[in-house]
């Protein structure tokens, strides 16, 4: 274990995933004190305010977190995964757990990350990006370039998370009612190719040198005529992860491969969790999560859990590099 820090853990947040970011916050909270971190819980509400101990927060830009030494932002999704709330933690001057501003807001936007790998060549899932003033001003041309991606295909907007507005389509006369749902969370989609094979995802931990995670098997309850939406990933019982994954040694190969240069291609630090497509030996990078769920039982901490890092020691783990990255970010003169 490292030294022991205080550590401010932020939870819930302004996004549809407030809930889900209030349980990852909590379990953070538990996993720190049990590693010996004193730890100050920060409420973000629905409004965007922050309270902690029954008071509001206020800041002050280059002044720190007095009594702080580390943020974990335990937030999903906008307003907290996005690049906002890591820019206010680097205008305020604290070491913070996780990707910096401009990685969080390229992941999180699933149109520029796709467009970041393909650049440089990591296989990835078919698809195209639709804006919404393209379905509303020259819909007929926008729906003809989705034509190649085939059916079914899955629309999603593009900066959201937790399959928050995904449609699975399955015929064309509900691919404009999809788009148009998309639209209602956000103002660019996307729609991706259906990719054959079952779903892995593994996790990345560490910063200069990140090392991978032994990859997991995503099943579901409802067999092959679910997929992992909302419902699947936050039902009890709905979902079961399999670690290790029931795949070939070198697609195993692959996997932790492609996971590492597509957190390093797109500018990661700390911890993400990469998602897959595997048929066989063919491998497809579908998604990367700067700051996944992060409950015990959640993906990224029961696939680190599989691979010998025990919960508590892979929060201090992360802070620990979070503290390193602050302290080699100051060497430098801006």
């Amino acid at each position: 274990m490292s030294d022991r820090h205080r550590i401010a853990v932020l939870g819930g947040g302004r996004s549809s995933e407030h809930d889900v970011s209030l349980a990852s916050a909590a379990s953070v909270a538990a996993g720190l004190r049990e590693a010996g971190h004193t730890v100050l819980e920060v409420q973000v509400s629905r409004d965007g305010r922050w309270r902690a101990d029954g008071r509001e927060l206020r800041f002050s830009p280059g002044r720190g977190w007095p009594g702080i030494d580390v943020v974990f932002p335990a937030l999903h999704g906008p307003f907290g995964e996005d690049g906002t709330v890591q820019g206010l933690l680097e205008l305020l001057g604290v070491a913070y757990v996780g990707a910096g501003v401009l990685a969080s807001a390229a992941c999180m936007d699933k149109v520029t990350f796709k467009q970041l790998m393909g650049a440089v060549g990591i296989p990835q899932v078919p698809y195209r990006a639709v804006a919404a003033r393209d379905f509303i001003h020259r819909r007929a041309d926008a729906m003809r370039e989705l034509e190649p991606l085939g059916l079914p295909v899955f629309v999603k907007p593009a900066r959201l998370g937790s399959s928050v507005g995904i449609a699975r389509v399955l015929g064309p006369e509900r691919l404009e009612p999809a788009l148009a749902e998309a639209f209602a969370h956000d103002s660019l989609a996307i729609v991706e190719a259906a990719a054959a094979g079952i779903e892995v995802e593994c996790g990345v931990l560490g910063d200069e040198d990140p090392v991978a995670s032994e990859p997991g098997e995503i099943l579901l309850a409802a067999g092959e005529a679910g997929w992992y939406d909302y419902e699947a990933k936050y039902t009890p019982g709905a979902m079961r992860l399999v670690v290790p994954a029931r795949i070939s040694a070198s697609a195993r190969q692959r996997v932790r491969e492609l996971a590492v240069e597509a957190f390093a291609r797109a500018g990661c630090a700390g911890l993400a969790r990469v998602d897959f497509f595997v048929d066989g030996d063919g491998v497809l990078v579908n998604e990367l999560n700067t700051m996944p769920g992060f409950t015990e039982t959640s993906v990224y901490g029961s696939l680190f859990a599989a691979s010998g890092v025990p919960y508590p020691e892979l929060l201090d783990r992360l802070v620990s590099l979070a503290l390193e990255r602050y302290e080699r970010q100051r060497a430098y003169a801006f």
